[in-house]
C-alpha cells in the first residue's frame, strides 16, 4: 500500500486539532490522543493509517470506473473541493445539499437537462429570438440551477460513492447515500459520528489547509485509479479537459 499521507504534512496542515472538549462525540474517543487547552488532539498515527487506506479505496473505485461525488458545502472548502473534483473529472456539490439529490435523482436530472437546454439555446442563437423578458427569465433560471447543480452536469446516474469533508454539516447527504448503499469516505472531526461512515478519516475538517490537503490527495488517488484502468490515457485526457476549462474561465472572466 502506498503511503500517500505523511505525518509531516498532516502536522503542517493542522489535521490534529479537534474541537473543544465540550463539543466532542464520545464515539470518536478511540481516535483522540490527548487534550490540550480545552481542545481534543487527534491521534495522527491513526489518521495516517486510515487516510492511506481511504486513498487506496478511492483509487480502487476509480479503477473500477465508479463515480465518486465530492462534497463540501462549508465556505472555507468550497473552492478546494471544486478544484479537486474537476482535476479528476468527478462530480461535486459545494454550495448546499439539495434535499433528495440522491433519493430523488430523476428530478435533479430534469433540472440539469433544463440547464443544458438553455445553454444550447444560447449557443445556437435561439435564445435571442425570445423577448428580453423571457430571455432574462431563462438566463436567471440557468444560473440558479448551475450555481447549485453545476458540479453534476456530466453525471448521468446516481454516483457509486461519496467523499465528504464535514459529516455533521453534510448529515442529510450521508443519510441519503447510506439509504442507497453508497460507499462513504469522509473526514471525521472530534464532533462527528464515525459509525455513519464506511471509511472514516479522523481529521480537522475546519482548517483550510487540512481541507485542501485531503481534497487534493483524494483527487490524486482517483486519477491514479483512472490511469491504471486505461493505461495512462485518463489522466492525460483529464488534464486536457482541465486546461480547456481554465482557458474558458480566463476568456469569460468567470471563476
Amino acid at each position: 500500500m502506498s503511503e500517500a499521507f505523511t505525518m509531516k504534512e498532516l502536522l503542517e496542515a493542522g489535521v490534529h486539532f479537534g474541537h473543544q472538549i465540550r463539543r466532542w462525540n464520545p464515539k470518536m474517543k478511540k481516535f483522540i490522543y490527548t487534550k490540550r487547552n480545552g481542545i481534543h488532539i487527534i491521534d495522527l498515527q491513526k489518521t495516517a493509517e486510515l487516510a492511506n487506506k481511504a486513498y487506496e479505496v478511492m483509487k480502487q473505485l476509480a479503477a473500477a470506473n465508479k463515480k465518486i461525488l465530492f462534497v463540501c458545502t462549508k465556505k472555507q472548502g468550497q473552492e478546494s473541493i471544486k478544484e479537486a473534483a474537476v482535476k479528476c473529472g468527478m462530480p461535486f456539490i459545494n454550495k448546499r445539499w439539495p434535499g433528495g439529490l440522491l433519493t430523488n435523482f430523476i428530478t435533479v436530472k430534469e433540472s440539469i437537462n433544463k440547464m443544458k437546454r438553455i445553454e444550447r439555446m444560447e449557443a445556437d442563437g435561439s435564445l435571442e429570438k425570445l423577448t428580453k423578458k423571457e430571455r432574462n427569465k431563462m438566463i436567471k433560471k440557468k444560473e440558479k440551477i448551475d450555481s447549485l447543480l453545476g458540479g453534476l452536469k456530466e453525471l448521468s446516474n446516481i454516483p457509486d460513492a461519496m467523499f465528504v469533508i464535514d459529516t455533521v454539516r453534510e448529515k442529510n447527504g450521508i443519510i441519503e447515500a447510506k439509504r442507497l448503499g453508497m460507499t462513504i469516505i469522509a473526514m471525521v472531526d472530534t464532533n462527528s459520528d464515525p459509525d455513519l461512515i464506511d471509511h472514516p478519516i479522523p481529521a480537522n475538517d475546519d482548517a483550510i489547509r487540512a481541507i485542501k490537503l485531503f481534497s487534493d490527495k483524494m483527487s490524486q488517488s482517483v486519477n491514479e485509479g483512472l490511469s491504471e484502468a486505461t493505461g495512462g490515457e485518463a489522466g492525460e485526457n483529464q488534464m486536457k479537459e482541465e486546461d480547456m476549462i481554465q482557458t474558458e474561465e480566463e476568456t469569460t472572466g468567470e471563476e
